[in-house]
């Protein structure tokens, strides 16, 4: 593969605003180049999302040069088989590139592992519509790890797994990864979908979840540096 299909990041997008329980994007100005989201979280509230980045770095271009004209700071997401050439126009653009790394990566959840959750850890499973909340407890009832995924037809669009400082190491995320698997599959999915970042790479791909593209993020207008 030579680029990452449009398509595929449409999907994700509508299951992670569906998720998040965002209003659902809405195109930019320049059809088919991104998608815009109003995120509502402090010092990220609108984000762009390139959809066409390798099918035609044009609209790429585009995208940054809009987003470089913001009033308030936007972020741009461009997930991307071409990184290089990514970072270069969005540097040109004079956005700010986030110097981290994350991955788009997909899955067969029918393949998905099972791991059972430790003693002395308890599982909660919460289901509100298309949305399940799995929290997993501490031995004094703390939170000790938390993720959501949202199935959006055949697709499950896993985000915001997290696990406590105080609680890694102790196989949480596999357990919480099983049980959100398990509970999109009761909901008809089939395909999982996440954004991870760098910290969580490692732990997906032990999973079986396959690295579809690097994605990219930017912002602007660029924020000056203090003297």
């Amino acid at each position: 593969m030579t680029k990452i299909e449009s398509r595929l990041i449409r999907r994700w997008l509508d299951g992670w605003t569906v998720a998040r329980s965002l209003p659902e994007a809405e195109p930019v100005e320049s059809a088919g180049d991104g998608l815009r989201s109003k995120c509502d979280q402090p010092g990220r509230e609108v984000e762009v999302f390139a959809l066409r980045a390798d099918e035609e770095p044009e609209s790429l271009s585009r995208l940054a040069a809009a987003v470089a004209a913001e009033r308030q700071t936007t972020w741009l997401t461009v997930p991307t088989l071409r990184p290089g050439a990514v970072e270069s126009v969005l540097v040109a653009a004079g956005l700010e590139l986030l110097r981290r790394s994350e991955w788009f990566m997909t899955t067969d959840l029918a393949e998905h592992p099972r791991h059972e959750i430790a003693t002395p850890y308890e599982c909660e499973v919460r289901t509100q519509g298309p949305v399940t909340v799995v929290t997993l407890h501490g031995p004094s009832g703390e939170v000790a790890a938390r993720g959501t995924i949202a199935v959006v037809g055949a697709d499950a669009i896993a985000d915001r797994i997290e696990t406590d400082a105080a609680h890694r190491r102790r196989g949480l995320g596999r357990a919480m990864m099983s049980a959100l698997a398990e509970a999109a599959v009761s909901q008809g999915a089939r395909t999982g979908l996440l954004i991870a970042s760098e910290e969580g790479q490692r732990l997906y791909s032990s999973l079986g979840w396959h690295h579809e593209a690097d994605v990219l993020i930017a912002r602007g207008p660029a924020i000056p540096s203090a003297c």
